[in-house]
Order: C-alpha cells, then sequence, then structure tokens
C-alpha cells in the first residue's frame, strides 16, 4: 500500500507539474508576435549617431534625425543625415504594413536631386555604408518566417526566450535568425544573422534600453559584421514621443528638404 501510495504522489506530483508547464507554455510565433506588437506610442522622434568601425578600430561618424510613426495598417520612418558635409541631405525612408505586404523603401540622394525607389533585389544592399541593410531597417512581419522556441538562457542576468526563424520565402537573404528575446519585457536583446550557407554572418546586440515616457524604448545598438570585421554602433538620443508629428513629414517632398 506504501508503495502505491508513492507512486500515485509521483504521479500528481508529475501531472501539477506538467499543469504549471503547460499554464506558462508560449510558442516562438507568440514570442515573436509579442515583439511585433510591444507598444511604442503614436510617434517618435530624437537624433541618432551613427558610428562606422573598421577591422582596423577606425571609426567615421555620422548625425542623423530620425521620425517615426505609427499606425494601425502602416507604419512609417524617415531619416535624415546632418553631417558630415559628403552625405549631409540624404535621407531614407520606409513604411511598413501591419497585413505582411513588403516594406516599401526611399532614398534621396542630393548629389542626384532625385529620389530612388529601393526594390525588393535592392533590399540586401548595405545602407550607406553601414552594416544594416535596408532590409534591417525595416519591420519584418511575424507572418513572413516560421519561429521555434529553442530554450530559455540567460545573458547578463536577463532572462530571455531564444527563438529561431526561418524565413517562407527561399529566396530571402537570410536563412534563418536567433532572437534573444527578454522575458515579460519582449524586447529583441541579440540577433544572429545567418547567410544562406547557413554560417553566421552578422550579429546584433541591444546595448541600452529605458522606458521613457511609459513606452520601452532602444537607445544603443551595434550591429557586427563578421565576415567583414566590420560593425555599425547606433545611439538615439533626445528621444521625444507623441509629440505629433503630423503625415506630410513622412513624403518624398519632405526626403528632399533634408531635415
Amino acid at each position: 500500500m506504501k508503495r502505491l501510495n508513492l507512486v500515485f504522489v509521483m504521479a500528481l506530483v508529475v501531472a501539477i507539474t506538467g499543469m504549471k508547464y503547460s499554464a506558462s507554455n508560449i510558442g516562438g510565433a507568440e514570442i515573436m508576435q509579442k515583439v511585433y506588437d510591444l507598444p511604442t506610442g503614436d510617434d517618435t522622434q530624437g537624433e541618432l549617431t551613427m558610428t562606422l568601425v573598421n577591422k582596423q578600430g577606425e571609426q567615421r561618424v555620422r548625425k542623423l534625425k530620425q521620425y517615426i510613426k505609427s499606425g494601425e495598417e502602416v507604419d512609417k520612418k524617415i531619416m535624415f543625415f546632418m553631417a558630415p558635409a559628403d552625405v549631409k541631405g540624404t535621407s531614407f525612408m520606409s513604411w511598413s504594413y501591419s497585413d505582411g505586404r513588403d516594406d516599401d523603401q526611399w532614398i534621396y540622394l542630393p548629389a542626384l536631386k532625385r529620389t530612388k525607389r529601393i526594390s525588393s533585389d535592392g533590399k540586401g544592399d548595405y545602407f550607406m555604408g553601414s552594416d544594416f541593410t535596408y532590409d534591417d531597417l525595416g519591420d519584418r512581419h511575424p507572418s513572413e518566417d516560421n519561429h521555434k522556441l529553442l530554450r530559455e538562457e540567460t545573458i547578463n542576468g536577463v532572462k530571455c526566450y531564444v527563438v529561431e526563424s526561418t524565413p517562407k520565402d527561399e529566396d530571402y537573404m537570410y536563412s534563418k535568425t536567433i532572437t534573444w528575446v527578454i522575458k515579460d519585457v519582449y524586447i529583441g536583446l541579440k540577433r544572429d544573422f545567418y547567410d544562406e550557407d547557413g554560417k553566421l554572418m552578422k550579429s546584433l546586440q541591444i546595448n541600452k534600453y529605458e522606458k521613457i515616457q511609459g513606452f520601452w524604448t532602444i537607445l544603443e545598438t551595434e550591429m557586427k559584421n563578421h565576415s567583414k570585421n566590420h560593425k555599425t554602433k547606433m545611439s538615439f538620443s533626445n528621444v521625444a514621443i507623441n509629440k505629433g508629428i503630423p503625415d506630410s513629414k513622412f513624403t518624398e517632398r519632405s526626403m528632399t528638404l533634408g531635415k
């Protein structure tokens, strides 16, 4: 009888543990959807510092202004290069759609005095000498990938979900990405990008994030290109949220004004 009671108790513990696991279990797709849906406010503006670092450690610094506006159907982003002189007046705009359509993107080059639309084939090109492609600067919709929760892991004391995402489009530039997502916050703390041969190509690290006006905001990132031994640092400062940025800021005409 004692042995039967022991077996019963063990079975009960297993059942309860299983119930707790099921109650807290979450899938990769749900995690990445939460990352995508993270509240950001109606609009955000601030100053960007882009630092390009080559394999010798030499740096080139660029100053930009960035404006972002969120909507139910489309999120809009525009960047204006303010310095140095060789890039001043250049601007970039991206529209990302909630229904999973490909982003629309444009770049204005003052030397040519015209706005160029970024084609689908051109989204794998690197943006202004940085380690970010045009595609990296958009907002990839979770429905474009298959997601798998690999494990849970702690990085520098921060508990994360580790999610592998593989593209549904076989011709996509990355064969997969692996993202470390902060539990309960749902910010992607780190992301590894793999090339078509399955080799680690780039790593994106979030170095600083904080709540501003009640919204989690990413303030410092670093993209390291392993194949080129090159990296790009981005810092976001003087951030203001919900200031009422007009729709007219996100137009091709606005791009030509340079601010």
